[in-house]
């Protein structure tokens, strides 16, 4: 029973582990690309 239990938090913890990393890599600099689109492109607002 003790390992059915390990083994659940290794995946519960494993899932925690991969939803972070998709959520926060890749954040640095989303900020300065969008500044730097062309400010003329339509983004369909009218």
């Amino acid at each position: 029973m003790l390992w059915l239990i390990l083994e659940a938090c290794g995946a519960l913890l494993l899932l925690v582990f991969i939803v972070w990393w998709t959520m926060f890599s890749g954040r640095r600099g989303h900020d300065e690309r969008q500044a730097q689109a062309d400010p003329t492109e339509d983004s369909g607002k009218q």
